[in-house]
């Protein structure tokens, strides 16, 4: 792990693999140890860049808000510092606005595009629910956030049955800073990009689960309509966190559509 200047923050990131840059960035209250079992997978065939955003894991957590146009600069920081002039991106919930907002904001330094569990537009009536979550995490810490949080993620025979996979992502979230939550919690429901996607000229593919109540298919079926040429992937058996609950169909779902984005490269 190495920490990168960029942007007023350091990030701290993990670099595995060799081959072309590909770039993953995580969920809200998660950190890059999300990605573990992907990354391991991906690292045959690509260098992959994995890490914490800017308020979670070891990155720094300075007080916000932040909006999503930040996280999407520290990101361009963080390639410049490393010498990246192109990158693919897998980004789930946070980690797919950021890579929208980044696709936008700096056209041509993305090859490619995963989009899961994520939004491209939140309605206005979406802002209280976010308010009180970050009431609630300046006043009593993140603790209270865990279960209604794991609950949303998970469907509950998941939680019954591998209590193991669910832990570690409890722990995430329980040890994310609030200054890093709250200053996310202020960016994400700010998203309004459905109408510009038609700019975003990358393959892309669109995955996400089933059963996900916080970004559900309607949301991803938007993003994919809204993106000519894209592909989209419902997930079975899957909530918020996909790639946790589901690795195999996930995984298969990256396997396919790289084989088709590298031409077998």
């Amino acid at each position: 792990m190495e920490r990168i200047e960029t942007n007023g923050v350091r990030l701290n990131c993990v670099i595995e693999g060799q081959g072309p840059w590909l770039a993953m960035s995580h969920s809200l209250a998660c950190n890059l140890s999300m990605w573990d079992a992907e990354a391991a997978r991906l690292a045959t065939r690509f260098r992959v860049l994995r890490f914490d955003t800017r308020g979670h894991g070891a990155s720094d957590a300075p007080p916000g808000p932040y909006s999503l146009e930040m996280l999407a600069d520290d990101v361009r920081g963080l390639f410049d510092a490393l010498g990246i002039r192109e990158a693919h991106w897998v980004g789930l919930s946070m980690g797919g606005m950021i890579g929208q907002t980044f696709a936008l904001r700096h056209p041509g330094r993305l090859a490619s595009l995963v989009l899961a569990d994520t939004t491209s537009r939140y309605p206005k009536e979406a802002w209280p629910v976010w308010q009180e979550r970050i009431a609630l995490a300046q006043a009593q810490g993140m603790e209270p956030l865990v279960a209604p949080t794991l609950e949303r993620w998970f469907t509950a025979p998941f939680r019954a049955a591998h209590p193991e996979r669910v832990a570690p992502i409890a722990q995430a979230i329980r040890a994310t800073p609030v200054a890093g939550y709250v200053g996310c919690s202020h960016a994400i429901p700010k998203i309004d990009l459905t109408a510009r996607l038609k700019e975003i000229a990358v393959p892309t593919l669109v995955l996400v689960g089933e059963e996900d109540p916080g970004t559900p298919v309607a949301m991803a079926r938007e993003i994919h309509e809204a993106m000519p040429g894209s592909e989209l992937v419902v997930i079975p058996g899957a909530a918020h966190l996909a790639n946790v609950e589901q690795p195999a169909a996930f995984g298969a779902a990256l396997e396919r559509f790289y084989a088709r984005v590298l031409g077998g490269a």
